[in-house]
């Protein structure tokens, strides 16, 4: 019996690594499509592909039965507009162009909460939100269309559907903790910002891979997915601060003591995202500091799994407390501090 061949976009980076390694945990055959040099987890047919690029995509994805896709640019800062929308709008319609050339039958998009928020308080919100209306950052704005994009291809001899974590979180991590971290080693994190108390969703990474794989599941079987996006979160949302500090608290660094106003954290950040598009913005790691980071930190912004738990039969398994552990006791700093 040949195996299935799944391709997995974005591969080397965190959530791909761990979606590839389940895949052949599962008994795929697994091709990467990726920007670097070299895969990071053995046992894949790695291609060396940008999204962006018509015909390499259109090479890369030939033969294959599904497609997972994870890559995309994560920049909420208000510049590279049209790096951020080449990548994740264009590259997302390149794959949808060459999945339907070559006869894939199944496409499954890691989208993102941020496509429903509107800088207001959402609470408990299911699939029947709206796409936000006004524009909040590149990468949110780009999701959408995106994710629209996808589900509209859905019954065009392929299945689509979207899956919809939020803050995702776990070991590998090279975004969310690491920005934390860097500012608790230096010092910088004695503040929090807002005076208010706003609860907020948390993905960790296993959980989310589980979501992905059964909605391939789905999409193979009874198709129920076909066309539908789902929110998948650990279903336990708390404070963004207090997830802070009990990472804080496993690694050994000082509790955070004082706060700042959000007027004041909200302008800063639109002073320092002001000076960067002054100088041609930047695409690396952000440091947390944008408008769309504070308005973030500062609202509600938390989900029903409900419609996830029922059609795709999808259950967290890790919690939030046993992914920041398993997340930490990976850092260098735990072995320092346990």
């Amino acid at each position: 019996m040949s195996k299935t061949l799944s391709i997995v976009t974005g591969g080397n980076g965190f959530v791909g690594q761990h979606l590839v390694r389940a895949l052949l945990a599962r008994g795929d055959e697994v091709r990467v499509l990726d920007v670097a040099p070299d895969s990071a987890v053995p046992g894949v047919d790695y291609r060396r592909v940008d999204i962006t690029d018509v015909e390499a995509v259109r090479r890369a994805v030939e033969g294959a039965e599904v497609i997972f896709h994870n890559a995309s640019v994560v920049h909420t800062k208000q510049n590279q507009k049209d790096f951020v929308w080449k990548v994740n709008l264009g590259g997302t319609q390149n794959l949808m162009d060459a999945a339907k050339a070559h006869g894939v039958t199944r496409f499954v998009y890691v989208s993102s909460g941020s496509v429903v928020y509107e800088g207001r308080d959402i609470e408990n919100g299911d699939e029947r939100l709206p796409y936000s209306s006004i524009s909040q950052a590149p990468y949110a704005d780009s999701k959408i269309a995106a994710e629209k994009a996808v589900l509209a291809r859905d019954g065009d001899g392929i299945r689509t559907t979207a899956i919809r974590p939020h803050v995702i979180f776990g070991p590998g991590d090279n975004r969310f903790l690491p920005a934390v971290l860097e500012k608790a080693e230096s010092g910088m994190l004695r503040f929090s910002v807002g005076r208010g108390t706003w609860l907020s969703d948390y993905t960790y990474v296993d959980n989310l891979v589980d979501a992905l794989l059964l909605a391939d599941e789905k999409l193979a079987g009874d198709a129920i997915a076909g066309g539908q996006a789902y929110f998948v979160t650990n279903g336990e949302p708390m404070p963004f601060w207090s997830f802070v500090e009990k990472v804080l608290a496993r690694l050994g660094y000082p509790p955070i003591k004082y706060r700042v106003p959000y007027t004041l954290a909200y302008g800063i950040a639109a002073v320092k995202e002001g000076i960067d598009t002054l100088r041609g913005g930047t695409l690396n790691a952000e440091d947390g500091f944008t408008r769309f980071a504070i308005k973030y930190m500062c609202t509600h912004h938390y989900f029903s799994i409900e419609k996830a738990r029922r059609e795709l039969g999808y259950e967290p398994k890790v919690s939030v407390d046993e992914g920041i552990e398993r997340t930490c006791a990976m850092l260098p700093r735990a072995r320092k501090t346990a």
